[in-house]
């Protein structure tokens, strides 16, 4: 099984058909989609719950979906992914340091890991617009605090058995800068952790540009995640 979720921005995940994923189905994934708190799936206060010093709910919620999923034999934590990109990356990001040992896999895409540095940092872009959602921990200790406490760079711990992870990046990503996964990766190696980093060295946030290009990449990930899966 692979377990989708985003919880960010009140964004709406709806369960959508992929030509591609059929590849992943033919060899007996299931695939689930996570509706977590942060997004809109449940209306305004779905999204209320999951947002500022709120935020760990969405990450809570990803993992009692999973548990859910194992607990009702539609998996086992041998035979399960964890996906996002993005504030999803951010969110499995965040799942791969609480709840390690449910997960077979974790596959982070162009992933949002090191949130507390980026959002300290007011002369990137997104920064200021993006206090709303996240809090603004640049004048506030409190948010500071909460930030740090589950900002997947800022918590991973030697000791810990980590799942093999991939993670996704762009070179030219402007949104969620690629020395963020790339610091993240190293950590993670530095504790132990099986950590892989793909670069796509022409791309933005939204990755490659053309359909087959696109679909090129789909399949290297989808590789990646029969082999965790022992179905390659």
């Amino acid at each position: 099984m692979v377990l989708y979720g985003y919880g960010s921005y009140e964004t709406s995940i709806d369960p959508s058909f992929s030509v591609p994923r059929l590849s992943l189905l033919d060899r007996g994934v299931v695939f689930a989609v996570a509706h977590v708190r942060g997004g809109g799936e449940l209306g305004r206060g779905w999204y209320e719950a999951g947002r500022l010093t709120s935020k760990r709910t969405t990450f809570t919620d990803f993992v009692a979906c999973a548990r859910h999923l194992v607990d009702t034999g539609w998996t086992a934590p041998d035979r399960l992914v964890a996906e996002g990109a993005s504030a999803g990356g951010l969110l499995v990001g965040a799942v791969a340091n609480l709840a390690p040992e449910l997960f077979a896999g974790v596959l982070a895409g162009v992933p949002f890991v090191d949130a507390l540095t980026s959002i300290l940092d007011p002369s990137l872009p997104l920064t200021v617009v993006e206090w709303d959602e996240w809090g603004d921990p640049l004048h506030d200790p409190e948010v500071y605090e909460y930030m740090r406490s589950y900002s997947p760079y800022e918590n991973v711990r030697e000791g810990i058995d980590y799942p093999p992870i991939l993670a996704t990046t762009s070179l030219n990503d402007t949104r969620v800068l690629y020395v963020e996964p790339a610091k993240w990766v190293a950590r993670l190696r530095e504790a132990g952790a099986p950590a892989l980093l793909k670069i796509e060295m022409e791309a933005g946030h939204g990755g490659v540009s053309g359909r087959y290009a696109r679909w090129h990449e789909i399949a290297f990930e989808d590789a990646w995640v029969l082999d965790v899966l022992g179905r390659a």
